[in-house]
């Protein structure tokens, strides 16, 4: 009898041991693999340093009851950093509902300071599931600022503005603000434009860059050759120079003069004067289709022979003949004719100063107008002196 009850005390035990398992393992049920899914179509992508990747990922239940998936990231390397997030949310763990799946984004951070290679870490929700992903970095990350141009050699004449765009990339991992400078030779004039504003600094955020435009304009004496015009973005931190270079091919000089230098002349009204002109090359480059013009006073003419000078060496001059007619109405007194010669490049303007005589018709007729009243006086002076 007493072996009896002992039998159903230990077997009452026993059933309680087991209700109390069950109770306390309700709230952490095992799950076996595949009951859970992790998927992303981007498990292996190349980037170069300091680039931010943007993972899309389904996290799918592949059973008949509600589970809370924890997700972790492992095997991450060293100075990269990551952030999971949904919905708007940053999340350490997603509920999924039975045969459904949620979508979630991983943010993955390469740094600026990392070495070419290949890199790979893990997304695993608990001892469910887990995805390898592969980072390939298609370059060493300097970590440094970087100031470079497409085309840092420019060829123009002296009179040119020669316009550069550089690019300043900030690879450091904080925002920085660079103060603009150029170490050009005394005279040269050197700009920096940004956003469209002169600027002498600008500000650009960790792994960005800004295009710059800079020009630059030589000074009016400069000669031939080859010149370097180095510029530099830097703070107290960081610095990075680039040396530009502008090639003079020559300068542009034009002179319009006569053979003695003298620029004035004189005309009858109505007359014609035929002055020889002096077009001088006095730059360091040629010059071609020189043409020759006038700014006349009303009802004036002037035509040159030739009109235009095809081309005219560096240091070589020619004469020109241009033909001055004045008006038949002008009056006696001092006129201004200015007479140009201009090229593409360079022109030069000279101001003539015309005396106009009076027409020589209008002096006879004076002189037999005095002289028929002379006669009319001598006749008048004969018939009543008599008397």
């Amino acid at each position: 009898m007493k072996s009896c009850r002992q039998r159903a005390k230990q077997l009452s035990l026993l059933l309680l041991l087991i209700l109390g398992t069950c109770l306390y393992s309700g709230g952490n049920t095992a799950f076996a693999a595949g009951e859970i899914t992790l998927y992303t179509p981007y498990t292996s992508i190349s980037v170069p340093p300091g680039e931010v990747i943007n993972y899309p990922l389904e996290v799918k239940n592949n059973t008949n009851n509600v589970i809370t998936v924890p997700l972790q990231i492992n095997s991450l390397p060293s100075g990269w950093s990551t952030k999971l997030n949904g919905g708007g949310w940053q999340l350490k763990e997603v509920s999924v509902k039975p045969g459904e799946s949620e979508s979630v984004t991983l943010e993955v951070t390469v740094p600026l300071k990392v070495d070419k290679g290949s890199y790979r870490f893990q997304l695993t929700a608990g001892s469910m599931a887990n995805l390898q992903l592969t980072v390939d970095i298609t370059e060493k990350g300097t970590y440094q600022t970087e100031l470079t141009t497409d085309q840092a050699n420019l060829e123009g004449h002296a009179d040119s503005t020669f316009t550069y765009t550089v690019n300043l990339q900030n690879r450091t991992a904080n925002k920085q603000n660079y103060a603009l400078n150029a170490d050009a030779q005394a005279g040269w004039d050197v700009t920096f434009t940004s956003g469209g504003k002169q600027v002498s600094s600008v500000e650009i955020e960790a792994g960005a860059s800004q295009s710059i435009t800079v020009d630059v304009k030589p000074p009016a004496e400069v000669t031939e050759g080859s010149f370097s015009i180095p510029i530099r973005a830097s703070n107290s931190s960081t610095s990075s120079e680039l040396a530009l270079e502008a090639v003079i091919t020559g300068s542009y000089e034009l002179e319009l003069t006569t053979p003695s230098g003298l620029l004035s002349t004189n005309v009858n009204a109505g007359g014609s004067k035929t002055i020889e002109l002096l077009v001088k090359n006095t730059g360091t480059a040629p010059l071609s289709d020189i043409n020759l013009s006038a700014d006349t006073p009303v009802e004036w003419e002037v035509s040159f022979n030739p009109k235009t000078i095809e081309n005219l060496p560096a240091g070589k001059s020619t004469t020109v003949e241009a033909k001055l007619t004045s008006s038949d109405k002008a009056i006696a007194g001092d006129y201004v004719t200015s007479l140009k010669a201009a090229a593409a490049e360079a022109s030069s303007d000279a101001q003539f100063r015309v005396a106009v005589k009076g027409s020589m018709l209008w002096g006879w007729i004076g002189v037999l107008v005095i002289l028929a009243i002379l006669g009319g006086i001598y006749v008048l002076i004969r018939k009543y002196g008599r008397r």
